[in-house]
């Protein structure tokens, strides 16, 4: 990192987002990354795009540099974008293996074994180096190298000991993604502060401005549809021709395709401007490649209620979560278990019974005004914000639907039928495709049952639990305001 910042890499430090300055792609989020994909292997893909922008568009100096985990290998993204980055001779890239030997859970399969590494590479066309990920001179020598090659990507392949130098942590197997003790960060930090060998300022070199002005606002049709009412046309042709039509109000338009543009009639466009048409073969994970979050599911109930004969589980504490294994194991089949994160209370005695399709009421009286529903970790925050209304002499239902499919209609339209009609949705998911969509599909043919949904929207960052929670309006306390909310209405 040091040697690609402040001595390899060409760029504004005050313009992070100057179109002159090298890419940087890496798995975590800072200013100076263009894109911060984590572990998904979509890293090297989005890379490609930029080198293959800069390379045949833009045909400016800018180069683009991509950090990546050894474990991250194991995608097979990351392998069809070695093999499009061959492919299309992008001289532009360089994609650095940061070979440290673990993953998450343990070692990696080649664990060590650079030469592993490095075959693969040169199998798939790239100019290759090894080097030891710590030495800079040598550092220094290969990215010089790397800039020298003509036609080809470069790998460099990179020897490092996560947890360098730290007493007990390096190479060791049980630290990744763990904080550091307070009294051991403060140790660790003088020690890597005692191995800096300059006071000097490093400043990166400045960028060679040569990119192109660039407009993609205000894109219009030259002309409307060309189409008569009773005409017979496939909407996939409509769709190529309007791309190739959209291709001639301008030129930064570009269609990517997966050997498919005889299908998708994309060919109209490759005829029209070739020069903007770009084929990335059968390789559609590495051709659609977008930026994305690790382990934050938050479509994965509408990925499976979509799934015919798909039994959905979601359950809440430790005891409810053992009994969903148990019916999964005799249920007809595709099930999904969805788990969560945090510790949480267990709220079930060890007797409870659970059935598929069957939710539990957990607050219920005859004064309840409004039904809330939730499921796992939401579930909890309805518990609360029951309690917290209940001093203010506001009375909640609260359901627990354990299962999501097949979903207790019974229950869920008794309960609104109890509490006037107002039911409350309350998710860590999209609103798509979520709970709040199956419950108001539920009860769509009674007109006296309102629905009101709280869901996650836009894209979420990491941290702590609570705070998530009511970032995105699904904690107790956003509860208690829908609550309040629905009874002034």
């Amino acid at each position: 990192m040091s040697v690609l910042l402040f001595y390899v890499m060409k760029y504004k430090q005050s313009e992070p987002e100057n179109p002159d300055n090298d890419r940087f792609v890496l798995a975590k989020r800072l200013s100076f990354v263009d894109v911060a994909t984590g572990w998904l292997g979509q890293g090297l893909g989005v890379a490609c795009g930029m080198a293959y922008t800069g390379k045949y568009f833009d045909r400016a100096s800018y180069r683009v540099f991509c950090l990546m985990s050894d474990g991250e290998s194991s995608e097979g993204s990351v392998w069809e974008a070695m093999a499009f980055a061959s492919y299309y001779s992008l001289d532009n890239l360089v994609a650095i293996f940061d070979v440290n030997r673990l993953g998450h859970s343990g070692a990696l399969p080649a664990e060590h074994c650079i030469d592993i590494y490095q075959r693969r590479c040169e199998a798939f066309g790239w100019n290759t180096y090894v080097v030891d990920g710590r030495d800079v001179e040598a550092l220094c020598q290969v990215f010089w190298q790397a800039s020298q090659v003509k036609h080809k990507p470069t790998a460099v392949v990179a020897k490092t000991f996560k947890g360098r130098g730290a007493p007990s942590i390096e190479d060791a197997e049980s630290w990744h993604g763990k904080p550091m003790p307070t009294e051991r960060a403060d140790a660790i930090i003088k020690l890597i502060e005692s191995q800096i060998e300059t006071n000097r300022n490093l400043e990166p070199q400045l960028p060679i401005e040569d990119s192109p002005e660039v407009n993609i606002t205000d894109v219009r049709m030259t002309s409307p549809p060309d189409y008569r009412v009773g005409d017979k046309i496939a909407t996939r042709k409509a769709c190529g021709l309007a791309l190739a039509k959209l291709g001639h109000a301008n030129n930064r338009v570009i269609v990517l395709d997966g050997d498919t543009k005889y299908s998708t009639f994309s060919e109209i466009f490759n005829k029209e401007y070739p020069e903007r048409f770009i084929e990335c073969f059968m390789a559609e994970q590495n051709m659609v490649s977008e930026d994305g979050v690790s382990q934050m599911a938050l479509e994965d109930i509408a990925m499976f209620r979509t799934i015919p004969k798909c039994t959905i589980f979601y359950p809440t504490d430790a005891v409810s979560t053992e009994h969903a294994v148990a019916l999964a194991a005799n249920a007809k089949g595709m099930c999904f278990i969805r788990t969560t994160r945090p510790e949480t209370m267990v709220i079930y005695t060890p007797q409870e019974r659970f059935e598929i399709g069957q939710a539990k009421v957990l607050r219920h009286c005859v004064s309840d005004k409004v039904t809330v529903i939730g499921a796992g970790i939401t579930v909890y925050e309805a518990l609360a914000a029951a309690d917290e209304l209940l001093k203010q002499d506001i009375f909640i239902r609260v359901i627990d639907l354990f299962t999501i499919k097949p979903l207790d209609v019974a229950t869920i339209i008794s309960s609104a039928k109890a509490t006037e009609g107002r039911i409350i949705t309350v998710e860590d998911h999209y609103p798509q495709g979520g709970i709040g969509e199956a419950v108001c599909a539920a009860v769509s043919m009674d007109p006296d049952i309102q629905v009101h949904s709280l869901a996650v929207s836009g894209v979420p960052q990491s941290g702590k639990p609570e705070e998530l929670l009511d970032m995105y309006g699904i904690s107790a306390r956003h509860i208690i305001v829908a609550v309040k909310c629905m009874l002034l209405n």
